[in-house]
């Protein structure tokens, strides 16, 4: 047991500050039992904490403004998981919307499309993380990652629903894409998204 809590102890102070871990990452080094034992005795002298069930992080401390422990942002979080699963994730609804700056609400579940299995993520206080499972695979084909995210947004929003605000919002976004990945990712976009980013 103590040797186990050494090794962890160890990986996780030679990580980066803000690095996620989950359990599995622990997996050679013994039992789920003695890996279980760890990783609480970890968190309760603060080397660790918890992001959610399963899921702990390297605490990041903000030093420039001193507010404190910097928690994984939810995308992060997102992201981890769908590294440990192998599985591709493209953020979409409310949230990508909040993301982009097209809207100012904020959603208590984050939504992301997976190629993976749906399934929540709880993050406590009422707030989560929505994998829905979409057997759309040209979702995950786009070269450029900005343009995946106009192209969810547009489709969240609505062929009759964007405003010049919008699409104000989006010509900004699109100003970092490089020509050539937008003419390729463009094909991938619904015949009416294809039309509206065409004119910006």
């Amino acid at each position: 047991m103590q040797s186990v809590y050494s090794e962890i102890k160890r990986i996780v102070e030679n990580s980066e500050y803000g690095t996620l871990f989950f359990p599995d990452d622990f997996a050679a080094l013994g039992s789920s039992d003695a890996i279980r034992a760890a990783l609480v005795r970890l968190c309760r002298s603060g080397v660790i904490m918890r992001a959610a069930q399963g899921i702990y992080y390297h605490p990041k401390t903000d030093t420039k403004w001193g507010s404190g422990i910097i928690p994984p942002t939810i995308e992060e979080i997102a992201e981890g998981i769908a590294k440990r699963d192998k599985v591709r994730i493209v953020p979409t609804g409310a949230y990508i919307l909040n993301q982009l700056g097209l809207s100012t609400q904020i959603p208590a579940n984050a939504v992301f499309v997976t190629d993976g299995s749906g399934r929540r993520v709880n993050l406590g206080k009422g707030k989560g993380i929505l994998f829905k499972h979409t057997s759309e695979m040209r979702i995950f084909a786009f070269r450029s990652r900005m343009m995946s995210l106009v192209v969810m947004a547009l489709r969240e929003i609505g062929e009759h629903n964007v405003t010049q605000e919008h699409l104000s919002v989006i010509k900004r976004h699109l100003s970092t894409v490089p020509r050539e990945d937008f003419q390729t990712d463009i094909q991938l976009a619904p015949i009416w998204v294809r039309k509206t980013l065409s004119k910006l």
